[in-house]
């Protein structure tokens, strides 16, 4: 039997919230075939999947990866910024006028 380890959280939370889904038949035997290799039920089998591709997919959308070209032109672009623009310093009035400071 092949190893499994539940990367869904702390243990001894409960489990309340509900999921379902329908899948074709032979997606079904497979992700049945799988969870009998590793000795678990196919709830813990999907649920566990399913939350580590979910966390890889969270962290992929918050990271930006550049390559060494784009990196250059990114930190030149930062350290000599454009003057403002006319829109802009307009924009800038507009949001003073229509946010109260706060403190």
């Amino acid at each position: 039997m092949l190893p499994f380890k539940d990367n869904t959280g702390s243990p001894g939370a409960p489990k309340s919230a509900r999921m379902e889904q329908r899948t074709k038949p032979h997606v079904k035997v497979e992700i049945d075939h799988a969870a009998a290799l590793l000795g678990v039920d196919e709830t813990a089998f999907v649920t566990s999947a399913a939350y580590e591709r979910a966390r890889q997919v969270i962290a992929d959308h918050q990271r930006t990866v550049l390559v060494s070209e784009d990196y250059a032109a990114f930190m030149a672009a930062l350290d000599a910024p454009p003057a403002p623009s006319r829109a802009l310093k307009q924009a800038v009035r507009r949001h003073r006028g229509m946010v109260r400071k706060r403190g």
